[in-house]
């Protein structure tokens, strides 16, 4: 399959690219930076990333004057695709904290094959961030026949265009943090192939959480001094969840008061306190496993469990896999 963009008029291809139908585990990762100078384009920045059956792209748009983006998709792709855009330019570590101060929107949609055009107006900053993924990679990553996406897969078997929400959703802050982690990684090789991969999975994780709540964010306003001590306790928990605080003590030491942090920080980290911090532990747990070889006793002290078999047990409802699997996952 082949997924292609530019801008009408100009020579120059945003992307073009070739993806394998079926997920290859083994695939070196490829990476590239694009810089395109035209007089319509005041700034335009591409890194792009590919694996076997994975495209990702993430670009920084801006023009002088109104222009047509061109793109094309040849084959089936599932793709999942977050927009920011705002008159103000921002760097990204800037656009992570600012989900009140500019527009955003995602979905997850099945694409057998398409053309269109965009528009694009002048003045305006739009950063896109498009993971492109063949059929075979989805499947690897949610399994086909997950209760997740029953719908979904329903009409992909069709062979049908069809969005997995029926209108786009706003973009929580825990998700810009995932996309962040993805596009500031700095690993190399294998590590930044299973980090990228692992990436995605929670980013597609909490797409399809939000899209069954059925919560948009944006309806319930956070207001600003509210917004850095749920800012304040998502630090402190990044910091002790190992040992976390309760929420009554976290409350306390955020000053904001308990009905205010527990609604605030599921508005605008799309997650519960306490799905936050199983995400934390979860996700520390699975780095040290494969990256640093540890013991599942030892992870488990390592991530504040007191019982090798809780962590076992959390493990497994998180993941879906025991913990003693996750190298013969990698491995398969």
């Amino acid at each position: 399959m082949k997924i292609k963009s530019k801008i009408e008029g100009s020579e120059d291809w945003l992307f073009i690219e070739e993806i394998p139908e079926m997920y290859a585990p083994n695939t070196p990762l490829s990476e590239k930076n694009i810089n395109i100078r035209i007089p319509a384009v005041q700034k335009l920045l591409n890194y792009q990333l590919s694996a076997g059956g994975l495209f990702l792209v993430h670009s920084t748009m801006q023009f002088n004057e109104p222009v047509k983006v061109l793109s094309e998709v040849e084959g089936e792709t599932i793709t999942s695709q977050f927009i920011f855009y705002g008159t103000n330019a921002a760097g990204d570590k800037a656009l992570a904290k600012s989900s009140r101060r500019t527009g955003s929107r995602h979905n997850i949609r099945y694409i057998p094959s398409l053309k269109g055009k965009y528009p694009m107006l002048p003045d305006i900053e739009y950063k896109y961030f498009l993971l492109v993924l063949s059929r075979s990679y989805y499947f690897h990553l949610i399994d086909q026949h997950s209760m997740l996406h029953t719908d979904f897969v329903r009409e992909i078997l069709k062979g049908k265009y069809t969005s997995f929400a029926a209108k786009d959703l706003s973009v929580t802050g825990e998700m810009r943090r995932v996309i962040n982690d993805i596009c500031e990684c700095k690993r190399t090789g294998e590590l930044k192939r299973l980090h990228t991969e692992s990436k995605i999975l929670e980013l597609l994780m909490l797409q399809l959480e939000q899209m069954q709540s059925g919560v948009e964010v944006e309806k319930y306003l956070i207001k600003q001094d509210d917004l850095k001590k749920i800012e304040h306790a998502r630090a402190l928990l990044d910091e002790s969840y190992r040992y976390p605080p309760t929420i009554i003590e976290l409350s306390k030491l955020v000053a904001l008061n308990e009905f205010k942090l527990k609604r605030g920080f599921k508005e605008y980290y799309g997650t519960t306190i306490y799905g936050y911090v199983t995400r934390l532990r979860m996700e520390q747990a699975k780095s040290l496993i494969l990256e640093e070889k540890m013991s599942i006793g030892q992870v488990a002290n390592a991530v504040g469990f007191n019982h090798q078999s809780h962590l076992t047990d959390a493990f497994k409802r998180y993941f879906g896999i025991l913990p003693s699997e996750v190298n013969q996952g990698q491995e398969s």
